[in-house]
């Protein structure tokens, strides 16, 4: 796997959540990449975690690109029109995962829903398949993802995963460290 790196497909909720911890590891992690010179692809979102994500990339001086589906355009872009970096346009949900897995080097999932869930695991699927080579990493703040790396390895132990060399996410806890995580992996 390469270790240049220069954009990443961040996948993190659009609600804050209950921690205060969620969001400062997203303005953490989007200080980080800004300071790398690392872009940011991400959901297109500019409220919760995202909104945090894309805007403290922003204030660092970095690239963001938000690709987001027509629909979730209202829900999801809230008044952040413009500061937010460039926003893609796609017609769907399928579109959208396409375009930011082809701009990305790489993949984190911050804390999330179901669908930054369903987002990642969608990667590990591609990985595991031989898809791709690309790093997955897991932003296990304040242990969030815990449970899944818990499911991840009753999956491996009840024989289901058949090419776990392929499918083992970096699971950093702190996100000041994930930029110098993926770069010496």
């Amino acid at each position: 796997m390469s270790k240049i790196v220069k954009s990443v497909c961040v996948y993190c909720g659009s609600q804050t959540g209950n921690h205060p911890a969620f969001s400062e590891g997203a303005r953490v992690l989007g200080k980080s990449l800004a300071e790398a010179g690392i872009g940011l692809v991400y959901g297109g979102g500019g409220s919760g975690i995202m909104g945090e994500l894309a805007r403290s990339v922003s204030a660092g001086g970095g690239k963001v690109t938000g690709i987001i589906p027509e629909f979730l355009i209202p829900k999801e872009r809230g008044n952040s029109d413009g500061e937010l970096g460039e926003m893609i346009v796609t017609q769907d949900m399928h579109e959208r995962k396409t375009e930011m897995f082809r701009r990305s080097d790489a993949f984190i999932a911050l804390p999330g829903g179901i669908g930054t869930l369903e987002e990642v695991v969608e990667m590990m699927t591609w990985a595991q398949l031989g898809r791709h080579d690309k790093r997955i990493v897991l932003a296990n703040v304040d242990g969030f993802w815990d449970p899944l790396l818990d499911l991840l390895a009753h999956m491996a132990e009840s024989g289901f995963i058949h090419t776990s060399a392929k499918l083992r996410p970096l699971v950093v806890r702190d996100a000041a460290m994930i930029v110098d995580a993926l770069r010496n992996e």
